[in-house]
């Protein structure tokens, strides 16, 4: 048979139905988008941090320690990581000269970790980065359409109520507090 006469009798042979698309369930697509934004949103950090000489985990551990000395396994904790991850981070940006390690005085077998001078004078150059990366992200939107991400983000997260929402883990410059006056009577 030759090329002629199969590619007529191909075309003619009629073809198996191709299922319709699946529709992707809202959450799914959601989810989707949403880590869609958030891979914009680190590739834009990691640009404006680069001229600073620090990853985004760095950074993180800088604006954590803006508050105050913490203990390693406090950086651990709030940052969702291992403590041997921390180890690190604190090794390259103590190595950088902007963290010291000091002994902690209500504790002698551990040491807290602080900004040095440097890295308080980066404070500030850090907000800048950060500030600009996330307005590269979200300058799309009118103010509206902000407020409206704003209120659902903090509604998913339990910003709003300062209770952490279902599955949540605390965010790199969350603040341990106190529990509520009814939290501690059921405690009881």
């Amino acid at each position: 048979m030759n090329l002629i006469v199969r590619y007529t009798l191909l075309m003619q042979t009629p073809m198996p139905s191709m299922p319709a698309p699946t529709r992707v369930e809202p959450a799914v697509e959601m989810a989707d988008l949403l880590s869609q934004v958030v891979r914009q949103l680190h590739r834009r950090t990691s640009e404006a941090l680069a001229p600073l000489g620090l990853s985004r985990a760095q950074a993180r551990v800088i604006r954590l320690l803006a508050h105050g000395p913490l203990r390693m396994a406090a950086i651990a904790e709030r940052l969702s990581v291992v403590p041997r991850t921390v180890t690190d981070l604190v090794d390259d940006v103590e190595a950088a000269g902007l963290v010291e390690r000091r002994p902690d005085p209500g504790d002698r077998r551990s040491s807290l970790v602080a900004l040095t001078a440097d890295g308080q004078l980066l404070l500030d150059r850090l907000e800048v980065a950060r500030r600009e990366s996330a307005e590269q992200v979200f300058g799309q939107l009118g103010p509206a359409d902000r407020a409206l991400l704003l209120r659902l983000l903090v509604s998913l997260t339990g910003e709003a109520t300062g209770e952490p929402a279902p599955g949540a883990r605390p965010g790199p410059g969350a603040v341990e507090t106190a529990p509520a006056p009814a939290a501690r009577e059921r405690a009881r």
